[in-house]
């Protein structure tokens, strides 16, 4: 229990030690941050999707709760962190985490009910609807955050505090622990791990009857419904791949984790706006709008 820890702060480990690659880490990775900030800002203050403003907004936090610390420890050799900011990192990166799945869900069922009820779209998906599935996501993430965070809080430290990772999360933090932590690996796992199966097992179905659906539709209207689709597909499939490995895998590191760690809480936030702009007509024309204006 927290209460009875004896440490109060935590190093961590990060990428590597070698100081001349930290430096180089710090620039690598301060780039493509920068980058994500600024590609999700855009589509935030695009007023052109309802559930793509909400997907940006935690793309952004997700990627500033990991890449931050990340940045700033290499550039500063800081590498410590208390124990409170290491709980409350814990339930940041699962909060944005799992705002991330629910909207891509959300947008699944929106994609779902433009293409196979598109008499029905205005009243299915009416303002109302969006934002009290906006909000249900919102609630659904702070009890699953809950949840990780009351798990971690239930860990005593009282022995090495060095997390062989760059950021707080329940898996490096579980080899710490002064207890046995057999049980409350199984519940990380079953809580994380079931979310992120099952919300993958729904996207799939969902664009399975999607594809029946598109048969009946014109070449021109499945080309259009296709070119939506793939973009959401692809940000679906670069999202839970690492991170069904990760809230799956045995509270062991391997060097691939960080890897795979830093390709979804890094990469996907930054490929995410690229994939939807790049690949999506009417995002692009808003964006030339919006950027116009500006100017």
């Amino acid at each position: 229990m927290a209460m009875n820890n004896s440490v109060t702060e935590f190093i961590l480990f990060g990428l590597t030690q070698d100081a001349e690659q930290q430096k180089a880490i710090s620039g690598i990775f301060l780039i493509p941050y920068l980058l994500t900030l600024l590609g999700n800002s855009l589509i935030v203050v695009s007023p052109m999707y309802f559930f793509l403003f909400y997907l940006s907004f935690a793309d952004a936090c997700f990627s500033t709760t990991t890449a931050t610390k990340l940045i700033m420890d290499a550039l500063f050799q800081e590498k410590t962190i208390s124990y409170h900011e290491c709980m409350t990192q814990v339930f940041a990166v699962h909060f944005f985490g799992c705002m991330e799945i629910f909207v891509l869900i959300l947008m699944a069922f929106d994609r779902y009910a433009a293409i196979c009820k598109p008499l029905r779209y205005t009243t299915i998906m009416s303002r109302r609807v969006c934002i009290m599935l906006v909000i249900l996501a919102w609630v659904g993430s702070c009890i699953h955050s809950s949840a990780q965070i009351f798990l971690a809080l239930k860990l005593p430290f009282c022995g090495p505090n060095v997390i062989d990772h760059y950021f707080c999360d329940l898996q490096p933090l579980l080899k710490l622990a002064c207890m046995d932590t057999y049980v409350i690996n199984l519940l990380v796992v079953s809580n994380s791990g079931a979310i992120c199966m099952v919300s993958f097992m729904l996207l799939l179905i969902s664009y399975v009857v999607i594809l029946y659906s598109l048969r009946n539709h014109s070449a021109e209207g499945r080309q259009k419904a296709l070119s939506t689709c793939t973009s959401h597909f692809i940000v679906v499939v670069i999202f839970f791949g690492p991170c069904t490995f990760i809230d799956t895998c045995p509270p062991t590191t391997f060097p691939v984790d960080k890897m795979v760690a830093v390709f979804y809480t890094i990469g996907t936030p930054l490929l995410n706006p690229l994939i939807y702009t790049l690949r999506n007509a009417e995002v692009k024309n808003a964006m030339k709008k919006l950027w116009c204006s500006k100017l």
